[in-house]
């Protein structure tokens, strides 16, 4: 592995690698929030809500993102809706993941013990309160390891965004491999996932050390 050709094709890579940050930093900042609504949407009384968040979870977890990708890039402009290529990118991670990060908090929230709702009635909480002092910190804490699961699993999927002709950090290692005619470029593409997914670890094991205190 020459260091001169690492050199070379490095600034390509750290560029695609921008791009694959960019792509994972907004769909956790757009998609963690919705998915709590879209959790507490599914667990509320209302039958007709429930009913249309339940299929939106439905479709989305039932077909790949993949195919989401290309529907909202392709499929959109058919309707006279048309996206640029990033911002239809960001759209189907931020619904994709919305939905599976919903079906978490979801099922975090249902294994509150209902008692603990009439014990924040007797203390005359609103139901905000209820949910910001009480609910929401122990359903953090339950379900964390599952959205960290998810959080990974998005580093992955980031790459799927080479299907509408963004430039991430996989797309640069295929093309400098395909140039190049050399695995080198994989192997560097490699080694980057792995640290960042390292990181990544790090910080939500940080985190989960933090929710430890609702034990």
């Amino acid at each position: 592995m020459s260091i001169n050709y690492i050199g070379e094709i490095l600034p390509s890579l750290l560029s695609g690698l921008v791009m694959t940050l960019r792509i994972f930093f907004e769909t956790i900042i757009f998609s963690l929030p919705l998915g709590i609504i879209v959790g507490l949407g599914l667990t509320s009384k209302s039958k007709i809500l429930t009913s249309i968040l339940s299929v939106y979870v439905w479709v989305v977890r039932g077909t790949p993102l993949l195919l989401q990708l290309i529907f909202v890039f392709y499929g959109f402009p058919i309707l006279g809706i048309t996206f640029p290529r990033f911002e239809a990118a960001l759209i189907a991670f931020v619904v994709n993941y919305a939905a599976y990060f919903a079906e978490i908090f979801r099922g975090g929230i249902q294994a509150i013990d209902p008692g603990q709702y009439e014990a924040a009635k007797v203390l005359k909480l609103t139901h905000w309160q209820t949910l910001r002092k009480i609910i929401i910190p122990q359903v953090m804490k339950i379900v964390w390891p599952s959205i960290g699961n998810e959080v990974i699993n998005l580093f992955k999927d980031s790459s799927l965004v080479y299907v509408i002709g963004l430039g991430d950090l996989l797309r640069a290692g295929n093309i400098a491999m395909s140039r190049d005619v050399t695995l080198v470029p994989l192997i560097l593409v490699a080694l980057i996932y792995l640290a960042l997914i390292g990181i990544c670890t790090l910080i939500l094991k940080k985190i989960e050390a933090h929710f430890s205190y609702y034990r």
